[in-house]
């Protein structure tokens, strides 16, 4: 299955690329599971097991905060066309409404001086004080900000934690057991090594680490065998597991959502096979991960990594990414 496919993903490891991989690919109900090289290269080399936990970095944001907005979307309790102030009153402009915060078409300017020497507290107080750019609707700009004010609407909806409401409302309901927000070092794949110190179960992203449980852009630490699961429910091949979203709900996201047509759906990113034009769900995680869903073919492939370690600039593995993405879309089967 998907022999190609398998062998660039091998060649990552082969060419010294990443120090391990754990990828599976879906091909409805078979499961081919993967996991070779290394934990870790510094500071001594150490063999990749299976069951560890991987840094997901923003596929939290399409596993766990975006499937909590969709749920509260299904439920009434918040509109795609509400208002970002209706929630979050500091924030000034009043043009930004959650389906822009969704489709990274707000516009809200990301930079901000000394982020990273802010405590939590004042990095949500200069979040929320960004300004919106003439990018607004008219370009599609990944930034986190967009998802640290979703995390921060559903807090304000639900009264808790954007993490504990993730564990709660997710996690739990899809039975993704061993996915969490506190993981134990020992059970982690490492991400950074600088200056002898070993980033390992501490999240990689400055602000998720700043932010702490009120983030919504990154934090969650997952198995290969959590994402599987996670994987087949959002395809509709696990009757068993309640529709925390609905079905047509998800089939829905396999459109472009962006008022000015610029390919990005709610939370994911748009892939099409030219064949025949149909949409793939996709999702990147700087830490070295991806997903991709294609819901129409019942297939999909999970890919992770630590592409960040023992540094975080790793160039050739971002050219090879898409690379493997577009040769699973070729290989997928004609219908």
């Amino acid at each position: 299955m998907y022999p190609q496919t398998s062998k660039r993903l091998n060649e990552l490891v082969s060419a010294k690329i990443v120090p391990g991989i754990s990828y599976a690919l879906i091909d409805h109900q078979h499961v081919s599971v993967e996991v070779r090289g290394q934990r870790r290269w510094l500071p001594t080399p150490e063999p990749l097991t299976p069951g560890l936990l991987y840094d997901l970095a923003s596929l939290t944001k399409v596993v766990g905060t975006a499937t909590v907005i969709f749920q509260l979307v299904e439920q009434g309790d918040l509109k795609l066309t509400d208002p970002v102030q209706r929630f979050l009153p500091e924030f000034t402009d009043g043009r930004v409404q959650v389906q822009h915060l969704l489709t990274h078409t707000s516009g809200i300017h990301g930079f901000i001086p000394y982020r990273d020497q802010l405590d939590g507290v004042a990095l949500k107080r200069a979040l929320l004080s960004l300004p919106v750019t003439a990018t607004f609707e008219r370009r599609v700009v990944y930034t986190d900000v967009g998802f640290l004010y979703l995390g921060w609407i559903i807090e304000a909806i639900t009264g808790v934690a954007v993490q504990t409401v993730i564990s709660q409302r997710v996690l739990a309901p899809l039975q993704l057991f061993s996915s969490t927000f506190t993981p134990s070092a020992i059970d982690c794949v490492p991400t950074t090594y600088t200056q002898g110190s070993l980033r390992q179960g501490v999240v990689h992203d400055p602000k998720a680490r700043q932010l702490g449980e009120h983030c919504g852009s990154a934090g969650l630490f997952a198995p290969l065998s959590d994402l599987i699961t996670f994987s087949q429910w959002y395809l509709g091949q696990r009757p068993d597991l309640p529709n925390v979203i609905s079905s047509q709900w998800r089939q829905s996201l396999c459109q472009d959502w962006t008022r000015q047509h610029l390919r990005r759906s709610l939370a994911w990113d748009l892939r099409q096979d030219q064949r025949d034009g149909h949409r793939l769900l996709f999702h990147t995680g700087f830490t070295g991960t991806f997903l991709l869903l294609d819901l129409a073919r019942q297939q999909a492939l999970i890919v992770l990594s630590n592409r960040v370690h023992p540094i975080q600039k790793n160039d050739r593995f971002l050219q090879q990414r898409e690379v493997i993405v577009q040769s699973f879309i070729q290989e997928l089967p004609r219908t």
